[in-house]
């Protein structure tokens, strides 16, 4: 089944010399999609279900990137993925680039968390595009969600409760040890600082330093966005209207969204667009909600975020091609192995959600309850029940901890940051004011990661992040305003 990443959000987050391989080692080497260099591959097998060590077990599919220098230090460079749902391994080209001055010294270990990747994967099988291009017909809230979970669990082999965060930790401390290291240091971004924060809980002596980079910690909810992107949004707005060259070019932009978002709440349209990779000609039926969920992954990326003043300002004069660029393609591929978001977040966060936190959501004016709503749907169709463990508990820790957040993100907001240093007694936490989620991707933060891993110990200067500058809004579809 696709479902498209705008259609119900989550914590969604980018020549080495010869290292010979270790004896004994259960990797070999190989290559992966998108990156040119030899790396080194293998499975791991480990227990599905941690309380039946001698039932069935599964493959944990982990790629080591080997460090540049011969002479290279010993306790490499975790990356821990986001979502719930990222397979690490489909990041390494991206993230081999961004940790590029770690991996000078370090290797880098890329581990499909459980459910992702080629870790047993729970990715609900592909429909033909015919359905793809029916649902966009039909306005999200319409479509049977639950009935299409449903028929997704059915076709899908496993113990769906064991896919959790506490087991994706012990599967990579497992990898750990397997591989003959004492020590990872970890990089976790958006969902990744969960999964962090829960290896800094549950195996500290395997932790040497981490850095987290866009905070979700056990205290907070995945599913209650409504405030955090609402921030964002305005945000975005308010900016328009203070940079001169956006606020000549679509003047009253606030007041033309509202009108639009009135507008399609009052009498949702059907449109014909052709989809941007494909060209094929699809009917959209285009409502406030959809509107909405469509320029809400934009809020991540400050380079995405640039585009929004002009989609709405073509939205509202009637032209929608904008948006549709924005989206990319209504065929693509999802970055979420959706059965392993479903078992984490169902489980987890969801059964914790409380009628006052459904009645906040529902008050927030640009997302509303509509994230909220399509996980509710989606989780009453998943055989996940709540996690008898005890979930929401901060994680103390003395270990070394670098926390990143970024001023504009729409989904972990500086503020979780914070919540988290509290009970952190060796963290430091920094802001890039200009910064979107995971401000290791596109800021200067990829270099204070470098330095506080080489010295932990040392004074972090934050003060580049500091000049990240605030793009200049696109001002019409020549690009002018770039």
């Amino acid at each position: 089944m696709k479902l498209n990443a705008w259609f119900f959000g989550a914590l969604v987050t980018f020549a080495a010399s010869a290292v010979p391989i270790a004896e004994g080692s259960f990797l070999s080497s190989c290559h992966v999609s998108g990156f040119d260099e030899r790396v080194e591959c293998g499975m791991l097998s480990v227990p599905e279900d941690y309380a039946n060590p001698d039932g069935k077990r599964i493959d944990i599919h982990v790629v080591r990137v080997p460090a540049v220098a011969s002479a290279k230090e010993h306790d490499p460079l975790l990356f821990l993925a986001g979502g719930p749902g990222q397979a690490a391994t489909e990041l390494v080209a991206q993230m081999a680039y961004v940790f590029r001055d770690v991996r000078r010294t370090r290797d880098l270990i890329f581990i499909d968390q459980r459910g992702t990747g080629k870790s047993n994967p729970l990715q609900c099988p592909n429909d033909d595009l015919e359905l793809v291009y029916a649902h966009l017909a039909v306005a999200d809230e319409e479509l049977d969600l639950t009935g299409e979970i449903v028929r997704c669990a059915g076709e899908l082999e496993a113990n769906f409760q064991a896919y959790t965060t506490r087991n994706a930790v012990r599967d990579f401390d497992a990898v750990r040890a397997a591989l003959g290291y004492s020590q990872f240091n970890l990089y976790g971004g958006s969902y990744g600082t969960r999964t962090g924060l829960a290896y800094l809980r549950d195996f500290p002596d395997s932790v040497r330093v981490a850095v987290l980079d866009g905070l979700a910690p056990p205290q907070v909810k995945i599913g209650l966005f409504g405030t955090s992107s609402q921030h964002a949004f305005e945000k975005m707005l308010a900016d328009c209207e203070i940079q001169t060259a956006c606020a000549n070019a679509f003047p009253n932009l606030r007041d033309r969204y509202r009108t639009l978002v009135d507008s399609l709440q009052n009498q949702p349209i059907t449109l014909q667009l052709r989809d941007p990779r494909s060209y094929r000609l699809a009917n959209v039926r285009m409502t406030a909600n959809r509107l909405n969920q469509m320029m809400f992954p934009a809020l991540y990326s400050p380079r995405m975020r640039q585009m929004l003043p002009l989609v709405i300002s073509e939205a509202a004069a009637g032209n929608y091609i904008p948006l549709t660029g924005l989206v990319g393609s209504f065929e693509q591929e999802p970055m979420l192995y959706l059965g392993l978001t479903l078992s984490v977040v169902c489980q987890e966060d969801i059964p914790r959600i409380t009628d006052e936190e459904r009645e906040t959501e529902a008050r927030s004016t640009f997302m509303g309850n509509m994230m909220l709503s399509n996980f509710e749907r989606m989780c009453a169709g998943w055989p996940v029940v709540a996690n008898e463990e005890p979930i929401d508990q901060p994680v103390v820790s003395d270990i070394p901890t670098l926390l990143l957040s970024g001023g504009l993100d729409p989904v972990t907001p500086p503020a979780w940051g914070e919540l988290t240093a509290t009970t952190l007694s060796a963290s430091q936490h920094y802001v890039a004011a200009a910064g979107g989620h995971t401000i290791a991707s596109h800021t200067c933060a990829n270099r204070l990661v470098a330095q506080f891993i080489q010295d932990p110990n040392s004074t972090i200067d934050p003060s580049c992040l500091a000049e990240t500058p605030e793009l200049p809004y696109l001002l019409n579809v020549n690009a002018s305003g770039m």
